[in-house]
């Protein structure tokens, strides 16, 4: 089987990052893999670097002949049996471009995001199928107008090699210069308004006066850093709140806390929480998007309501102040991570999901 990965996008985050691990999990299990990406995209550069082919195109916009002809000429070039389309303008791009060879590829869009869609053809026209990132925005797809028989939920799988709590130690608590038994909370997030870290410091107070030892680290950097660095010092909360800024070791950043928070206001399904788990680190999420599948709550973490800081410190102080049930609620999200959310799970699944398109149009 020959896959095409097609992106528009330029930048990194989630979504490329979710790409190029399928795609690894795709050759690990005898799949070739290819890439079709925007000029400068990131994920070209990281595709190269683990040896896919990766060509890059203009993509000025959904319409541009370079980018149909350069699609259409790396499918034929590499004898494609399916293209996965992961952006809007890349999506009409190969949607077209499939449509000018005479043994026409799949074409299958992976819909990473929670947002409201804003051009329905790139989902119910162009392409065959539409995996979703989670079954939350299958459900919202399908409420949108979109065929349920053309959606698939494929979760995100987390690389379980790289987040292994046994591959690293526990020394953040060394770098903060904080006591061993300081209660240690922590978020890994970019800094945007949707994540919500302001209510997070909204929380904080109310947690202190509870757990009066208990400290926190912001792992993360973005166009917020200014205004939330502003509400730490109205707040009086600068020596109780580390930020570490953007970091490159999440894994050893996640291995040194006690609890992982994130009250995002909006998820597709919430990678963080995934990757927390796999750490062995218990979380607290929202009742929003997909968050609620990334955990089992009770058992290796809680939910609360979004934009409820007062529910959100009740549910930090219930976990953090209990070591006991941090360590069994740990436990539980490694094993939970490992069996159901695991980056081989995710290879498996869409392999599966490829097999039985090319399967249907075949007969």
């Amino acid at each position: 089987m020959r896959i095409l990965h097609s992106e528009s996008s330029t930048g990194w985050g989630g979504q490329e990052n979710r790409t190029l691990h399928e795609a690894a999990q795709l050759r690990r299990l005898g799949v070739e893999v290819y890439f079709g990406c925007r000029r400068g995209a990131r994920l070209a550069r990281e595709a190269r670097a683990l040896g896919f082919a990766a060509q890059e195109l203009p993509m000025a916009s959904g319409l541009d002949p370079r980018g149909i002809l350069g699609l259409a000429a790396c499918m034929r070039r590499h004898r494609i049996d399916l293209v996965n389309s992961h952006s809007g303008r890349d999506t009409l791009l190969a949607g077209i471009a499939v449509r000018l060879l005479p043994s026409r590829p799949l074409l299958v869009r992976t819909r990473h995001l929670a947002l409201p869609i804003t051009s329905k053809a790139t989902y119910s026209l162009l392409p065959d199928h539409v995996v979703c990132v989670s079954e939350a925005v299958r459900t919202y797809l399908a409420s949108a107008g979109i065929a349920p028989r053309r959606l698939s939920a494929v979760p995100t799988g987390v690389d379980i090699a790289r987040f292994d709590p046994e591959k690293y130690a526990p020394d953040l608590r060394g770098e903060l210069d904080l006591p061993g038994d300081v209660p240690l909370v922590g978020t890994v997030a970019i800094l945007r308004m949707k994540k919500g870290h302001q209510d997070l410091i909204a929380a904080i107070p109310r947690v202190l006066e509870a757990l009066p030892r208990a400290h926190f680290v912001f792992a993360g950097d973005g166009p917020q850093r200014a205004n939330i660095e502003r509400a730490l010092r109205e707040a009086g909360l600068g020596a109780r709140v580390s930020l570490l800024g953007l970091r490159g070791d999440v894994p050893r950043v996640l291995r040194g806390i006690d609890l992982f928070v994130l009250p995002t206001h909006e998820e597709a399904l919430g990678t963080s929480f995934l990757e927390a788990q796999a750490m062995g680190v218990p979380v607290i999420g929202t009742r929003v998007g997909g968050v609620p599948e990334a955990l089992r709550e009770g058992e290796t973490g809680l939910l609360v309501p979004a934009r409820d800081p007062a529910a959100l410190a009740a549910a930090i102080v219930t976990l953090a102040g209990d070591r006991e049930r941090l360590r069994r609620m740990g436990e539980a999200a490694r094993r939970f991570v490992r069996a159901e959310y695991s980056g081989e799970r995710m290879g498996e699944r869409m392999l599966a999901l490829y097999r039985r398109l090319l399967e249907d149009r075949r007969r």
